[in-house]
């Protein structure tokens, strides 16, 4: 994006109501939001992503962004089930569905991208707090998912609404899809944590204790250290999650580090060695007997991969020989997350009424409605820029394999061959037709 459209970009960004979710206006902020999104990882994987941390700490705008996020997470969790239930949830299309649900997901992915920076943390002020808790929530879902849960596979996986068909889904697959998002989306929220935890020495008091003592987050770090979410096996064969798929991890390489595990261990690093954070924990008993579980992943072939672990193990060691003093106790005012709390206030008791007002004005629009909003949607996803985004060649959408053709009028599926686009021709036609 040129300076000056980025700039109007995160200018027009703002709060919105619950209930105008997946409306016209609402609309428009989420194509803010996502072209802001695909920028800043391309500025990003060119080291340039400078502009864009400025620009939203220049115009206060990392709050904005933590309440959407909030919102959208309060909306899944207490509207889009009421939704799935309504007698009269009958939609031409589900693909404005699919863009509230993958609005989450743009925004923790635009936040994973700029909280590097340690003036973003200091520019999200109180909502510092919020976001602490968003996070937590994901890694408590992350950290309850069981073992046969885990293996999603990658031909299931939704990398973006562009490969969202336009035919009518199921609420219930609609559910699953939603499940399957969460799944990447506490990932993200576990690297916005460690770029947190990075930043301990400026943040707030309150943020602190909320992390070591409300959330007790490295015990909840502990637990992903011992289950480690992201990888299964399968068949006999080690299944690891990376850039959005699941790969079969050959032998030589199952002892190898990845990123997702790298965020762990930096972000317990971050937590248990720094003065301040082991002032304020409380070594108690169980947190004790949690912490040292650790000793048993550190091995040799680790600390190569990451050398600050050695740290961690001679801290361990003392650890485990000593009785640390009690935290001390400060007294001072604590601050508590807002956002979460008002939003439940203010629309508890209307969750039935708010998906009633948004079946009839969001999501069920007319075949000319969706065609203009389909059209905006080719433009906010702009093929070149999905392409320079994605990390694989893309594949025919029939038979997998790597293809060099795509449909010449909407230019948004990809096939070997023409016997494919034929074959393909009578499930892609809705689509086709409300793209091109």
């Amino acid at each position: 994006l040129p300076p000056a459209e980025a700039e109007a970009l995160v200018q027009a960004l703002q709060g919105s109501e619950l209930r105008d979710i997946g409306g016209q206006g609402w609309l428009r902020q989420h194509e803010y939001v996502e072209k802001l999104n695909m920028h800043g990882i391309l500025s990003a994987s060119a080291g340039q992503e400078q502009l864009l941390t400025e620009l939203l700490v220049t115009h206060g705008k990392i709050p904005v962004l933590i309440g959407e996020l909030i919102s959208v997470e309060i909306w899944k969790h207490k509207i889009f089930p009421v939704l799935c239930r309504l007698e009269d949830f009958k939609p031409r299309s589900t693909f404005p569905i699919y863009v509230v649900l993958h609005h989450e997901a743009s925004i923790i992915n635009l936040l994973e991208t700029v909280f590097f920076h340690k003036e973003i943390c200091e520019s999200a002020e109180d909502s510092i707090l919020d976001l602490i808790d968003y996070c937590h929530r994901k890694l408590t879902l992350l950290a309850a998912r069981s073992t046969k849960a885990q293996a999603v596979s990658s031909a299931e996986h939704l990398a973006s609404p562009s490969s969202m068909q336009a035919d009518p889904v199921p609420p219930q697959e609609l559910q699953q899809q939603a499940e399957m998002m969460e799944f990447e989306i506490s990932l993200k929220a576990l690297s916005v944590l460690r770029f947190i935890t990075d930043q301990v020495d400026s943040l707030p008091l309150s943020a602190l204790t909320r992390m070591l003592n409300t959330h007790n987050l490295p015990c909840l770090l502990v637990e992903l250290v011992e289950h480690c979410p992201w990888s299964c096996w399968e068949a006999g064969k080690l299944k690891k999650f990376e850039n959005g798929t699941w790969h079969v991890v050959p032998p030589e390489d199952q002892v190898k580090m990845t990123k997702l595990d790298g965020q762990v261990w930096l972000a317990l690093l971050n937590l248990l060695l720094s003065p301040e954070c082991q002032r304020k924990y409380r070594f108690d008993g169980f947190n004790k007997s949690q912490l040292l579980k650790l000793r048993a992943f550190l091995t040799d072939v680790l600390i190569d991969q990451l050398p600050n672990l050695v740290e961690m193990q001679r801290f361990l060691g003392y650890l485990a020989v000593t009785e640390p003093a009690p935290p001390k106790k400060d007294l001072i005012l604590e601050q508590v997350p807002v956002i979460w709390d008002h939003i439940l206030k203010k629309n508890s008791g209307k969750w039935e009424a708010i998906a009633k007002h948004q079946v009839k004005h969001a999501f069920s629009p007319t075949e000319e409605e969706l065609k203009l909003q389909a059209r905006r949607w080719a433009q906010t996803y702009s093929l070149d820029m999905m392409e320079a985004l994605a990390p694989d060649k893309p594949r025919c959408r029939v038979c997998g394999v790597e293809a060099a053709k795509r449909c010449s009028r909407c230019r948004n599926e990809w096939y070997c061959t023409r016997a494919c686009q034929v074959q393909h021709w009578q499930k892609h036609k809705p689509a086709c037709n409300l793209m091109a």
